[in-house]
């Protein structure tokens, strides 16, 4: 009966205890459950994280020296910008045939023998390219970056290292003067291009200048000047003929005079000089309705008939003219020869003038032809200059590239062995594991707290049901009872040992040498 009232009242006491109470009355009836499910994932994490493999990591630093010759002398081709390059460049070096030849040349991964596209996949995870400026946070200029590689053996890893920035240093030396070359080649194509068609133009300029030579824009003043010098030389002539006849008529008049003052004939050309005289001095004064000059007028055209009528040469007379008859027959010679000439003179400025205002007139059509050419001239030209000045700097900047004056890396510091593992961190995977087995066995005992419907004490059976509880009956455990117990506790111990063999005997075999695990399981603390 002691027995009986004693367990009601441990009952009665942890039903009205606090939160402590009843987490212990959960620890008590479900703590093996809690210790086992804590122990399989603990032994499987602990044997995992113990299994894998060492993994080193060695960094080689690569400083990036910018171009030695001045840009003021000696203007880069390559003018792209530095990540971008480091990008493309990284895409050559991690191209399949590139890593898988230095794969077979330093044995690694051997695990993955005759599976290319894994190792090659893997070797790009294991390597990692890291950008450093003057200051990050600003976001400065690119002045070097980091290259670092993972892998099992420290010396091996630091090999490849070392060997891969070499390939970063020889990548950007070949793709920098490759790019200087291909320019200086596009800009010599361009170049030979612009001078064919200088060369057309010119040809085409030239003819237009042999062809309408005189007609040309650049000749229009010159040829304005030119026509009114004609048109005044012509002005000039005009009156000096006029000036000459007037003269002629003059000294044919006084020649008749002295003939018929020395009592010779008259020649026709004396009096027709001499009544034209008199025509031009009546015409002064009266209109040609006027006697005398109807009368003048009928006797020059009669005259003229004669002298155009063949006749026998007249007998000369003899005997010397007078001297004032040979001056004026000199006179008259004279003033007749320069009456001549004065004509032809007049002829060729007129022909001149011809030719000078058909000039004018063709200048606005060859004006258009002309600004035409010109045009394409002028612009062919320009490029060509402009072109030429481009070839002669791409030409420099190539010499500067083959010299090795321009931008190159340059490894500051040598990729070295590493004496420490750089993963994983066993240390940061077993606080996560014990933590991680920890959450899973608390919430094994309260799920399974929460799926048995038994009652553990009697105010949990009054709060089911609203009969009357009379009396609290403890378990009574027999002799029996407690062999079996023991049995069922050392069996069950048994089983959760070979368990826990199992288990982590499976974690330990499928995490050796597992390289891929351990990347996976490291990956935040590089990233980091």
């Amino acid at each position: 009966m002691s027995d009986t009232l004693r367990g009601l009242d441990d009952a009665e006491a942890t039903s009205r205890g606090g939160g402590l109470d009843r987490v212990w009355a959960l620890w008590n009836r479900r703590k093996w459950l809690g210790i086992v499910v804590f122990l399989l994932p603990f032994t499987a994490a602990t044997a995992v994280i113990m299994a894998l493999p060492d993994l080193y990591q060695s960094t080689a630093l690569v400083m990036i020296e910018r171009q030695q010759v001045p840009e003021a002398f000696v203007r880069a081709t390559v003018t792209s910008e530095l990540e971008i390059r480091l990008h493309t460049i990284s895409q050559e070096i991690l191209s399949r045939s590139r890593l898988e030849s230095l794969i077979s040349r330093m044995g690694l991964y051997s695990d993955l023998r005759g599976k290319a596209e894994e190792a090659v996949d893997r070797m790009r995870r294991d390597i990692r390219l890291e950008l450093r400026g003057a200051d990050a946070n600003r976001g400065n200029t690119t002045t070097s970056f980091a290259l670092s590689y993972r892998g099992r053996d420290p010396q091996t890893v630091a090999t490849v290292t070392n060997t891969l920035a070499s390939f970063y240093i020889e990548e950007n030396l070949k793709a920098r003067e490759r790019q200087a070359t291909g320019t200086a080649e596009f800009l010599k194509v361009q170049l030979n291009d612009a001078k064919r068609r200088l060369d057309e133009q010119e040809a085409r300029m030239g003819e237009l200048q042999r062809r309408y030579l005189g007609e040309l824009p650049q000749q229009l003043q010159g040829n304005l000047a030119t026509l009114e010098s004609l048109n005044t030389q012509l002005r000039i002539n005009s009156d000096n003929q006029t000036r000459l006849a007037e003269r002629r008529d003059q000294i044919a008049g006084q020649l008749a005079q002295a003939k018929l003052n020395s009592g010779g004939p008259e020649p026709d050309e004396v009096r027709l000089a001499r009544l034209q005289q008199e025509l031009v001095t009546l015409r002064i004064k009266y209109t040609d309705l006027w006697p005398d000059i109807i009368r003048i007028k009928d006797e020059i055209e009669r005259l003229q008939k004669d002298m155009a009528a063949p006749k026998p040469k007249p007998k000369p007379v003899a005997g010397p003219p007078t001297p004032e008859v040979a001056r004026l027959q000199d006179a008259l010679g004279s003033v007749e020869t320069e009456l001549r000439l004065a004509k032809q003179d007049q002829t060729r400025l007129k022909q001149g003038i011809s030719n000078y205002q058909a000039r004018l007139d063709n200048a606005p059509k060859r004006e258009q032809e002309y600004l035409d050419a010109t045009r394409d001239y002028q612009g062919t030209k320009e490029l060509y200059q402009t072109l030429s000045r481009k070839y002669d700097d791409a030409l420099l900047a190539e010499s500067m590239e083959q010299r090795q004056k321009g931008e190159q890396f340059r490894i500051l510091d040598s990729a070295l062995p590493s004496g420490t593992p750089a993963a994983p961190r066993r240390s940061r995977l077993l606080i996560a594991s014990l933590a991680l087995s920890l959450v899973l066995g608390a919430g094994a005992m309260v799920l399974a707290e929460l799926l048995d419907t038994s009652f553990h004490s009697s105010r949990d059976l009054r709060a089911y049901t609203t009969v009357p509880i009379l009396v609290n009956i403890p378990r009574i455990v027999t002799g029996a009872d407690l062999r079996r117990r023991r049995w069922r506790f050392r069996l069950a111990a048994v089983g959760v040992l070979v368990a826990l063999v199992v288990v982590g005997g499976s974690s330990y075999f499928f995490a050796h040498g597992n390289e891929q695990l351990a990347q996976l399981l490291s990956r935040g603390d590089r990233a980091s």
